[in-house]
C-alpha cells in the first residue's frame, strides 16, 4: 500500500471530472417551458474558448480514466491492426482500355487511385478476367497519391475520384476539415497537372457531362445541396450556369449517371417526394428536360437503355415501388415491367444493353433477380422469370458494384456476419459467379467458427423484428452470462444489413455475442417498416430496440449485466430515448454523434438538415409534433435515475449533428443522474460526422474512435484477467495474439 501511494503520489494529480456551468435558457411553445441550462455550448464558429475548454476538460479526463486501460487497448490495437493486409489492392474495375483499382501500401493511411491497360485490349469481358501483374505486365500508373496530398492537413478525404470518359482527365472532391464541403480538381490522368481552377465550396456530387465539361453541386447556408451548376473545362466558376435551383428548403438536388453514360439525371426530392430531369451528355448546352413530374407523395429514380428510360417508382399506393419504361420521345407514356408487390421492395434497379438487375428485399434480406431484356427496338412488355442470385449465409449484405454497361457481367459485393467483404462478377447469360476478390484477414481467422443467426421478436403490438445474430460457437454458453453488444439505427429507411468487420473479432473471440436489431424506422421489412418507425410513429423505434433486448435477455443470450448497447448519429437518438426509458435494461452504452436534442434542433431552420428533415421527425412548430417528439427528446427527458456506463463521442466540425448536442446530453446526464457509473465524453476537435480521416488502423499516431468502445467493453464485462495484456488466455492459432508476443515488421 505504501508503494501505490507513493506511486500516486508522484503521479499527475488526476482531472477533476468535468462539470459545464448552468446558464439558464428558457424556451416557451404552445404554454409549455422547456430550460435548457447548457444552451450557450453551441457555437457555431467553433472557436469560442469557454466552449473549447469545457471540451477539452471532457477530452482530459476521459484520456485520464482511459490511460488505467491504456496497455490492454494496445494489445487491442495490436491484434485489430495485425488483421489487416496492408499492401493490397482493390478488385480492379474494368472500364473502356483500363483497368482502375485502389492500392494500399504498408505504413500509409491513404490509398493510391492507379490504373493498367487492359491486355490485350480487345478481350471481350469474362467473369474469368484477370488484371496482369508482374514484370510483363503492363504499367501500373499511380493517378493520384492520396498519401502525398494529405501530409499537408490534419484531415483528409477525398468524396469523388471520376474518370472522364476519354480517361485522359481525372475529377476528385477534396474535404481537408471534415465539413463536407469541397474543393473539385481537374488533373491530366498521365501527368498530373491540373487542368483549369479548382471548383471551390462544392459537394462531392459531380458527373462528367462528355469530356469537356462536369456537373456539380452547390450547398446553401444550411449545408442543402440546392444548385446544380454545369461548367466547361477552361472557364472560371464565376461563369458556369445554373442549370437548376431547388428553392423549396424542404428538397435536396442529386446527380446519377446512367449505365449507358448517355445521360445524367437530376434529382430533386424531399423524404416523401422526388421527380428527375435529364440531361443528354452530347449536347449538354440543351439544359435540363422533365422526365417526372414533381407530384406529392411520388418519388422516383431513373436509368437509361437504347430507346427508353427505366424508371422505378414509389407513391403511397404502390409504396413498395414499381418499375415503369418509357419512350425517350414520350416519357408520358409509361409500360409497367415489374408490378408492385406487398411483400417485396424495390430498391434498386441496374441496367445492361441486355439485361436488367433488379435490387429487393424480402422478409427482411436482400435479393438479386435479373431479367434477360428483349433486343433494343423491339417492344417491352411486363418482366417475367427472372433468375435470382442465389446466397449461402442466413444473414447477409448484397451491394450493387460498377459494372460495365455492354457486357453481361454483374458485380456485386457480398458480406456477412462471418463472411468477410468479398467482390463477385456474376455472368448474367450463364449463371456462373466468380469470386474476384475476397478481404484477407490475417491471424488464422477462421469463419467456420462463427455462427450466424436470423431471430424474429415479437413487438408488443404485433409486429415481427428481425434481429441478426453471430457469436463464437465454442466461447460461449448461451445460459445467460455471456456480454452481448447490441445495435440499432432505425431511421431514414437505412438498411442495417448484417456485415463482416475484422475489428468485431476482437470481442467475438473474448466470448462476446453481437447482434443487430432491425427495428421500424429502418427500411429491411419495406416501406412500411419505414413508415411505421416516422414521424408520430417514432416511438415504435425505441420500443422495437427495447423487446430485441428484453427477448435477448429471455433466451438466455445475455442478462442486464452483460448487455451492452450502441448507436450512432439517428441511432444515438435511439440510444439516448431506450436509455431515458429503460435505463434497468443495460450495462452500458455507446453512441457516436447522436442527435439528441430532436426538438431544439427542428425548431432551428438555421441548423443544416432542419429544414429537410421535418417530414422524417415532424416539424416541431406545430403542436401535435411538439409535444410527441419532447415524449422521446433524449436531452428534454434525462431525469434523477440511475443510468448505465456511458461512453459518447462527437466531431467538432460535424455539419450533420453539432457537437452541442453530445456536449450537452453528457453535461445534464452529468448533474442529473444518480448513479456513479461511470460517463465518458470524447470531441474529436478536427473530425466531422465521420470521425478521423485515413485508415486510422495503419498509423501510429492515430486510433479509430471504436478504440474507446472495445477496450473499454472489454474492461467492463470481462475479468481483469482475461484483459490484461500478458495474460490473454487465446493463443495464436485461435487468431489472437498476445501483445508482447506481436511485432511489426517495420
Amino acid at each position: 500500500m505504501a508503494a501505490s501511494t507513493k506511486t500516486e503520489s508522484n503521479s499527475p494529480a488526476p482531472p477533476p471530472v468535468p462539470v459545464a456551468k448552468k446558464v439558464k435558457h428558457e424556451m416557451e411553445l404552445f404554454g409549455d417551458v422547456r430550460i435548457d441550462n447548457y444552451y450557450w455550448l453551441r457555437d457555431d464558429s467553433r472557436s469560442n474558448p469557454e466552449v473549447l475548454s469545457y471540451l477539452q476538460a471532457e477530452n482530459a479526463y476521459t484520456d485520464f480514466v482511459m490511460s488505467g486501460t491504456k496497455h490492454f487497448e494496445d494489445q487491442i490495437y495490436a491484434e485489430i491492426r495485425g488483421r489487416i493486409k496492408e499492401d493490397d489492392i482493390s478488385a480492379p474495375v474494368r472500364k473502356g482500355p483500363y483497368y482502375y483499382y485502389k492500392r494500399t501500401l504498408e505504413g500509409k493511411e491513404y490509398v493510391q487511385h492507379c490504373r493498367r491497360l487492359v491486355s490485350p485490349v480487345e478481350a471481350l469481358p469474362s467473369v474469368y478476367d484477370t488484371m496482369p501483374i508482374g514484370p510483363d505486365a503492363p504499367h501500373e500508373h499511380v493517378i493520384l497519391d492520396e498519401n502525398t496530398k494529405a501530409q499537408e492537413h490534419a484531415y483528409y478525404s477525398i468524396g469523388a475520384f471520376k474518370v472522364s470518359p476519354n480517361h485522359k482527365l481525372v475529377a476528385y472532391a477534396e474535404d481537408t476539415k471534415g465539413d463536407e464541403i469541397y474543393t473539385v480538381y481537374v488533373i491530366d490522368v498521365e501527368t498530373g497537372a491540373p487542368v483549369g481552377k479548382p471548383l471551390v465550396r462544392v459537394t462531392s456530387d459531380l458527373e462528367w457531362a462528355g469530356d469537356e465539361a462536369l456537373l456539380y453541386i452547390t450547398m446553401d447556408e444550411i449545408h442543402r445541396s440546392d444548385k446544380v451548376w454545369l461548367y466547361k473545362l477552361g472557364t472560371d466558376q464565376s461563369s458556369d450556369s445554373c442549370l437548376y435551383h431547388e428553392k423549396d428548403d424542404m428538397f435536396s438536388v442529386g446527380l446519377q449517371a446512367s449505365e449507358s453514360k448517355q445521360f445524367l439525371f437530376v434529382e430533386s426530392a424531399s423524404k416523401n417526394t422526388g421527380f428527375i430531369f435529364y440531361l443528354d451528355v452530347s449536347k449538354p448546352e440543351g439544359g435540363l428536360m422533365v422526365l417526372t413530374p414533381r407530384l406529392d407523395g411520388i418519388n422516383a429514380s431513373a436509368s437509361h437503355r437504347g430507346n427508353h428510360f427505366y424508371i422505378k417508382r414509389r407513391s403511397n399506393e404502390y409504396y413498395n415501388s414499381e418499375i415503369l419504361a418509357c419512350p425517350l420521345d414520350d416519357v408520358s407514356t409509361t409500360t409497367v415491367l415489374i408490378p408492385h408487390r406487398d411483400s417485396v421492395k424495390l430498391q434498386e434497379l441496374q441496367l445492361f444493353s441486355d439485361h436488367l438487375v433488379v435490387y429487393e428485399r424480402e422478409n427482411g434480406l436482400p435479393k438479386v433477380t435479373v431479367y434477360q431484356l428483349p433486343a433494343v427496338g423491339e417492344p417491352l412488355t411486363r418482366l417475367q422469370g427472372g433468375q435470382t442470385v442465389d446466397f449461402l449465409d442466413p444473414v447477409y449484405m448484397v451491394d450493387p458494384l460498377e459494372s460495365q454497361f455492354s457486357s453481361s457481367i454483374l458485380r456485386f459485393s457480398y458480406s456477412s456476419l462471418r463472411t468477410p467483404s468479398s467482390v463477385y462478377d456474376y455472368d448474367m447469360s450463364t449463371g456462373i459467379s466468380v469470386v474476384k476478390k475476397i478481404n484477407t484477414v490475417l491471424g488464422n481467422f477462421d469463419a467456420s467458427k462463427y455462427v450466424t443467426e436470423r431471430k424474429w421478436v415479437h413487438a408488443s403490438d404485433g409486429a415481427q423484428i428481425p434481429l441478426s445474430v453471430v457469436y463464437r460457437k465454442d466461447l460461449v454458453k448461451l445460459d445467460g452470462s455471456d456480454p452481448l453488444l447490441l445495435y440499432g439505427y432505425g431511421s431514414y429507411e437505412v438498411c442495417i444489413d448484417p456485415s463482416f468487420k475484422a475489428s468485431r473479432l476482437s470481442l467475438l473471440d473474448r466470448g462476446f455475442i453481437y447482434a443487430i436489431a432491425h427495428i421500424r424506422g429502418g427500411g429491411e421489412m419495406g416501406r412500411q417498416w419505414y413508415e411505421n418507425g416516422k414521424l408520430l410513429k417514432k416511438r415504435n423505434t425505441f420500443t422495437d430496440f427495447i423487446a430485441c433486448a428484453e427477448y435477448l435477455i429471455e433466451t438466455k443470450f445475455c442478462s442486464e449485466e452483460k448487455l451492452c448497447i450502441q448507436g450512432a448519429s439517428a441511432g444515438g437518438l435511439l440510444i439516448g430515448a431506450v436509455l431515458n426509458m429503460r435505463p434497468d435494461l443495460f450495462k452500458a452504452a455507446v453512441t457516436r454523434v447522436p442527435f439528441v436534442d430532436v426538438v431544439t434542433t427542428m425548431l432551428d431552420p438555421s441548423i443544416p438538415l432542419t429544414t429537410s428533415e421535418w417530414e422524417e421527425w415532424g416539424d416541431p412548430r406545430k403542436e401535435e409534433f411538439y409535444f410527441y417528439m419532447k415524449s422521446y427528446s433524449p436531452v428534454d427527458n434525462i431525469k434523477a435515475q440511475n443510468y448505465p456506463k456511458i461512453l459518447v463521442t462527437a466531431g467538432l466540425n460535424d455539419p450533420r449533428v453539432m457537437y452541442s448536442e453530445p456536449a450537452k446530453f453528457v453535461a445534464k446526464l452529468r448533474d442529473m443522474k444518480t448513479d456513479d457509473n461511470v460517463l465518458l465524453f470524447k470531441c474529436e476537435l478536427g473530425a466531422g460526422h465521420f470521425s478521423k480521416s485515413g485508415s486510422d488502423l495503419r498509423s501510429s499516431k492515430k486510433r479509430p474512435s471504436y478504440m474507446l468502445l472495445y477496450s473499454r467493453l472489454l474492461t467492463w464485462f470481462l475479468p481483469l484477467a482475461m484483459c490484461k495484456a500478458d495474460q490473454v488466455t487465446f493463443g495464436k492459432r485461435d487468431g489472437i495474439t498476445p501483445w508482447r508476443d506481436f511485432s511489426f515488421s517495420r
